[in-house]
């Protein structure tokens, strides 16, 4: 005996697993570069002053993890850094590598006023971002780049003020 109504049943259990939204939204989203939905996550991140311990210098955020290998990539350019910015830039490391780990830097993100950076961008492994301390503004972000001018443009400029 022929089933008519099966197919018809298949066809509106798919379709209510469909989102509905307008074709141009999704080609848009499904078109968005990553670095554009990057700079969306960091705006909607909440901005404002950074605890105290962190104010008067520009702020270098590593999202790290051990087993990532972008952050083994750019590992050298912010040993670097470190070296050159000493005393005069803070440098805040947020291990994402595993549970443990990511709860620990949540909690220090808490500490520090980072938590809702570290909230929007905690899978953003291999993600270093340059704030202002003052307003919790992203100066600038790079993922995996190992090119330290592109960070000594930005942190010389910040220092300048």
């Amino acid at each position: 005996m022929p089933r008519p109504l099966f197919p018809l049943a298949i066809a509106v259990l798919l379709g209510s697993l469909v989102p509905i939204q307008a074709p141009e939204a999704s080609a848009a989203t499904l078109q968005q570069p990553a670095q554009a939905r990057m700079d969306a996550a960091l705006a909607s991140s909440p901005a404002g002053p950074l605890a105290r311990q962190l104010q008067g210098k520009p702020v270098v955020v590593d999202v790290y993890a051990s087993w990532c290998p972008a952050c083994r990539n750019i590992a050298p350019t912010l040993a670097q850094l470190r070296q050159t910015y000493t005393n005069r830039v803070h440098f805040v490391v947020f291990d994402v590598s595993d549970k443990a780990k990511t709860e620990v830097s949540m909690a220090n993100a808490q500490r520090l006023g980072l938590a809702g950076f570290l909230k929007a961008n905690r899978t953003q492994t291999g993600l270093v971002a340059i704030i202002d301390p003052a307003t919790g503004k992203v100066l600038a972000q790079h993922r995996n780049n190992a090119d330290a001018s592109a960070y000594t443009t930005v942190l010389n400029k910040a220092l300048s003020k």
